[in-house]
């Protein structure tokens, strides 16, 4: 209401104020960009980055950001369950293929701020043993590696209206329609269902034929199919078939 969610002065220090006051020696950002993200344009992100790598450079914290796209989904799923069964998916050497290089693009500019220079997280990913720490990490706090996660009880397929090359699925669109599904709350008050969200069976660059599935909503309150539908309602774009496409890439700079 205020505004000030969107001002760059206030979420830099909020977000670098904590960094610096737990004592961190080196942090790196993932900035985002695009419509899905607080930070709609290239230059916002950047001034956004250059100010949190400012403040941490002059606090003797090595900071590096990466501005990473969020203009299409990352991954196929947007929502809590959802999101957490597509990671463990990346853990097991698997996953979406966007996601699997910003993790370990990520975690490649963490290892060089640690000056660790003989490990390799793709390797890590593949060979088991990333899930083999995961797994570790679950058990050390009393949680189950194991459990089932929640799904659903309603869903939604909407399926493509016509067929050739889908060349555009909004970010913004598609979180809205999350958020609307109670994957996310219009206040704190409010409750999420860890279960809703929705799911994507195919992204900007993929040929995809009339009357496949191409969104799966998921709810446990089918009474919100309506409104989140109207979220989704223009938020991607098929074209003729054999149309050339060349989706951004998911890093886009790289500031430190």
């Amino acid at each position: 209401m205020t505004g000030t969610v969107e001002a760059i002065p206030l979420i830099a220090s909020s977000i670098m104020s904590k960094k610096i006051a737990e004592g961190t020696g080196s942090l790196v950002l993932d900035v985002k960009v695009g419509s899905g993200a607080f930070m709609k344009t290239i230059e916002d992100a950047r001034e956004l980055a250059s100010t949190m790598v400012g403040l941490g450079t002059d606090h003797g914290v090595r900071t590096v950001a990466l501005l990473t796209d969020m203009s299409t989904p990352l991954g196929l799923t947007a929502g809590n369950a959802l999101e957490v069964r597509e990671s463990v998916e990346v853990l097991a050497g698997g996953g979406p293929a966007d996601v699997v290089e910003l993790t370990v693009a990520l975690a490649r500019e963490m290892l060089d701020a640690a000056g660790i220079k003989d490990a390799d997280p793709a390797k890590a990913l593949a060979d088991g043993s990333a899930m083999d720490v995961w797994r570790r990490m679950i058990a050390a706090q009393g949680g189950d590696p194991d459990a089932v996660l929640p799904t659903s009880r309603e869903q939604h397929v909407i399926k493509a209206s016509a067929s050739g090359v889908l060349t555009r699925l909004d970010a913004y669109g598609v979180g809205v329609a999350a958020w609307r599904l109670g994957a996310g709350r219009a206040r704190k008050e409010d409750p999420v269902q860890a279960a809703a969200g929705v799911e994507m069976h195919a992204k900007p660059g993929d040929t995809v034929t009339e009357g496949q599935p191409l969104l799966t909503l998921h709810t446990d309150t089918p009474e919100r199919f309506e409104y989140a539908l109207q979220a989704v309602e223009g938020s991607y774009d098929i074209a003729a078939p054999g149309t050339a496409f060349t989706p951004s890439p998911v890093v886009l700079e790289r500031i430190a």
